[in-house]
């Protein structure tokens, strides 16, 4: 039986904190280290300079999110891990596929219809006004950098099934045209997948400001803990889970046994920073590998050049066989 192929890109624009580790490089990892399952890890780099304009946050995102994934756990023996910038066929492919694309197609994509909308409700004349192509067109680089590996699986969070519904309609086009080359891709949403809360309460997101950075040492660590909202509840008074965003945090670092044992100790009155100290411990002692591995990996930035190196190196012998094909189909050969 043939593996499953799952393919996942993670954008370079930025450092990863603890939401981006219990909501996508976990479970990630794990279902990598399926028997069945053939998996591709890249990042998304020429994706990260749609919207971030800064080259140093560019570089320094790529490097960090490079390291965490291999700090977590991410076996590149297993995995073929890539940067997306190395493998020039991706980029070949995202012309031929914008050549078939129709321009309705892009006009439907959320991120485009957001912009046009803000720009109308602004009172500006132009509804492109601020409108990149790069921004335009990206669901067609996103169906190249699927289509390029014919990955059966997509896992996406909900706002990103558009755009692999784009790659399966962009997929069938050139089949249909051409020649049938490409896998149709199917999204794949984890119900299970967490969305770790912040320390407000709210998603975990940069753009909030409620993150817990993921590589802090253990008193920083303990110190964004402690900034955790809670209510003026005070020690030996009962406490429920849902009283403060803590509880959903310790959730994701204990097993259920773990999860009833803290809840019975809220519910007896637990202080509130007692319950911040358990956690604390908690969230360090998970990461406490994890990140002397980072460090080990981010004062030696070439061995995770070599790496990546070796995973383009990898992942370009099977695109070019596509691609040839690829070119062939469409009329693009050699003159005989």
């Amino acid at each position: 039986m043939s593996k499953k192929r799952v393919l996942t890109g993670v954008t370079t624009t930025g450092i990863p904190h603890l939401g981006n580790y219990v909501g996508a490089i976990r479970p990630a990892i794990r279902a990598a280290q399926d028997s069945n399952t053939e998996s591709f890890l890249f990042l998304a780099d020429y994706h990260g300079i749609i919207k971030c304009h800064e080259p140093e946050m560019i570089h320094q995102s790529t490097q960090a999110v490079a390291a965490t994934w291999l700090a977590c756990g991410l076996n590149p023996e297993q995995t073929t891990f890539y940067r997306q910038s190395d493998i020039p066929e991706v980029m070949e492919l995202n012309w031929i596929l914008t050549c078939i694309t129709a321009k309705g197609l892009m006009n439907r994509a959320h991120a485009y219809k957001a912009a046009v909308q803000a720009n109308t409700e602004n009172g500006q004349e132009d509804p492109d006004h601020g409108v990149e192509m790069g921004l335009y067109s990206y669901p067609i680089l996103m169906t190249a950098d699927i289509l390029m590996f014919n990955a059966h699986e997509v896992p996406v969070g909900r706002d990103q099934i558009q755009h692999v519904e784009m790659a399966r309609d962009i997929a069938g086009r050139f089949n249909h045209r051409f020649q049938e080359l490409f896998t149709l891709p199917e999204v794949k949403i984890d119900e299970n997948v967490e969305l770790l809360v912040g320390l407000d309460g709210r998603k975990m997101s940069k753009s909030y400001g409620n993150t817990i950075p993921l590589w802090e040492n253990d008193k920083k660590t303990q110190k964004s803990v402690n900034k955790i909202i809670t209510n003026m509840k005070e020690p030996g008074e009962p406490k429920q889970p849902d009283e403060s965003p803590l509880f959903e945090i310790y959730k994701a670092f204990s097993t259920p046994s773990e999860t009833a044992e803290f809840t019975q100790m809220l519910a007896e009155g637990l202080a509130w920073g007692e319950a911040k100290k358990l956690l604390g411990a908690k969230i360090n002692a998970e990461l406490a590998e994890p990140r002397e591995r980072y460090n080990e990996l981010t004062a030696k930035p070439s061995q995770i050049e070599d790496i990546l190196h070796a995973g383009a190196q990898k992942a370009r012998k099977e695109a070019r066989e596509l691609l040839d094909k690829v070119r062939d189909a469409v009329g693009i050969r050699p003159l005989k």
